[in-house]
């Protein structure tokens, strides 16, 4: 009877962790209503190499975050390796994260996938981020990288 208490109370305290941790994904990530990318399918910049809104009936939440595809198939790809399709930094402009750490809203049509991970852009008529970032990324990544582990940790 011990060692079961045991472990349901050491369920109980992952189940706690957990929804702890998607409650601060939710508050660090860039969202909309609990959306991340506006709706764009995060796959696609993979496999279609496009900012491709996606499905709102193709929808997966992943650790209180909620993404949408353009169908079945990214879904399936997505759940099976969300972290490799995720956007960086949460989501936020990766050049304004290297730039000043700061959370910057983004284009999710101006992005870049490098060494086989998402960055995307802040992108309006007047200022466009990316080739910004691309001047100088490498400083501007370990920065950004830096930067989001102190917002998310």
């Amino acid at each position: 009877m011990k060692l079961r208490s045991f472990f349901i109370l050491l369920l109980l305290g992952i189940s706690v962790i957990s929804f702890a941790q998607n409650a601060n994904r939710a508050k660090q990530f860039n969202l909309e209503n609990g959306l991340a990318i506006q709706g764009y399918d995060p796959v696609a910049y993979f496999n279609q190499n496009k900012a491709l809104e996606g499905n709102k009936q193709f929808s997966a939440n992943f650790e209180g975050v909620t993404y949408r595809f353009i169908n079945a198939a990214n879904k399936e790809a997505f759940l099976k390796d969300p972290k490799k399709y995720e956007p960086q930094y949460g989501g936020w402009c990766a050049y304004a994260m290297g730039a000043t750490g700061e959370k910057v809203e983004i284009d999710p049509e101006t992005f870049k996938v490098l060494n086989g991970k998402l960055y995307l852009f802040y992108h309006s008529w007047t200022n466009n981020t990316l080739p910004k970032w691309n001047k100088d990324e490498a400083n501007l990544k370990l920065k950004a990288d830096k930067s989001w582990m102190n917002i998310f940790h």
